[in-house]
């Protein structure tokens, strides 16, 4: 049974979601991460996941300029950091220094990995969509890394940044 709901109060519904860190290098060069909480797959053949970025964000220009950019799938312990990325700007500081993250090199584009994630992507950019106040940007995957340690991803677990892990009723 369903009764008639603003969206306000709908969309609370959602959660856990799931939570990824995007991150271009900007015009100076330099890595920028941004936390996002919209991603998804595409395609299959190729292998293909769109993100959504705020309009205003820094990241918005550094992701068109590289024309290519990282999805990383942060783990648990990485609440602190997908925090950071999300609530501080590009723009007045360079956030993977200032957090201390720990990065390696990218295979197959000029990005880094974040090496504590779950899982990282590495994407070149294939199509934009303006919608409203983001842009949803889709990648074809060229090169996949997976955690060597087995981590378990981060998500958000409820309004006013309330991340951690979700686990399933059988565990």
């Amino acid at each position: 049974m369903q009764r008639k709901g603003n969206y306000s109060e709908a969309i609370l519904t959602k959660y856990p979601e799931q939570v990824v860190i995007a991150m271009a290098k900007d015009a100076s060069g330099k890595p920028n991460p941004i936390t996002l909480g919209w991603t998804m797959i595409t395609s299959g053949t190729p292998p293909m996941m769109a993100i959504s970025v705020g309009r205003t964000r820094h990241s918005l220009e550094a992701i068109r300029g590289a024309g290519e950019f990282v999805i990383a799938f942060p783990s648990e312990d990485m609440a602190d950091e997908a925090l950071f990325y999300g609530t501080k700007s590009g723009r007045d500081m360079d956030k993977l220094k200032e957090f201390g993250a720990e990065t390696v090199p990218a295979e197959k584009i000029d990005c880094v990995l974040l090496a504590n994630a779950v899982a990282n992507f590495e994407c070149v950019l294939r199509a934009e969509l303006t919608t409203g106040d983001h842009v949803i940007f889709a990648g074809e995957i060229v090169a996949s890394h997976v955690n060597a340690q087995g981590k378990r991803r981060l998500y958000t677990l409820g309004s006013g940044y309330k991340m951690g892990g979700v686990s399933a009723k059988d565990e």
